[in-house]
């Protein structure tokens, strides 16, 4: 199936110059002169080597057919993500680089897609929200009451969010998974 340039995201599998590629990122770029362009980096499946590549906005990009598997988050060892089949309990893993920005979501016995290709495990996808625990975050300065004002926290996988300031240090939060931001408190 071919989707244009601008529809690709993060951890989409494409077919590039006849190899399967994962996007690491995409960024799309509107110069003064000139067509809009989408800049991106690949990564080769086959070889591993990270690529930029320039798309224009309008090119049309292979997807590649991915399987998709419901797997369970083990853990990490020396680089490599392990995922569990819960019903073969056939163990794959994934190297980190492959599953991005997503190592932050990650706790142990949480069910996610694993994607495959040919047999082989590409990328997982999260679930839309995960639940994590609130590791570390400043203390609430009183007086500040505005609705607006977020401060930083770090969770209990290392990943950074910007949180409310009544939320304390121990306390379960719900955070989107492809935005990134708080969305509520965990009871």
């Amino acid at each position: 199936m071919a989707i244009t340039a601008t529809e690709m995201r993060n951890g989409q599998a494409i077919i590039v110059d006849g190899d399967i590629c994962i996007v690491i990122s995409q960024q799309h770029t509107k110069p003064g002169k000139g067509g809009a362009f989408i800049q991106t980096k690949i990564k080769k499946i086959s070889t591993g080597q990270v690529l930029d590549k320039r798309f224009r906005s309008v090119d049309k990009v292979e997807t590649a057919f991915l399987e998709r598997k419901s797997m369970q988050y083990s853990y990490t060892a020396e680089g490599q993500h392990w995922f569990m089949d819960p019903e073969t309990f056939d163990q794959v893993p994934l190297d980190a680089d492959l599953i991005g920005e997503a190592i932050g979501y990650l706790k142990s016995g949480m069910e996610c897609q694993v994607c495959f290709h040919d047999g082989k495990a590409l990328t997982v996808d999260l679930p839309t929200t995960v639940d994590l625990m609130v590791k570390e975050a400043p203390p609430n300065i009183r007086g500040q009451t505005a609705t607006n004002q977020y401060k930083p926290a770090t969770m209990e996988t290392g990943l950074q969010a910007s949180v409310p300031p009544f939320i304390e240090p121990g306390e379960m939060i719900r955070i989107d998974t492809r935005t990134g931001e708080y969305v509520e408190r965990v009871k």
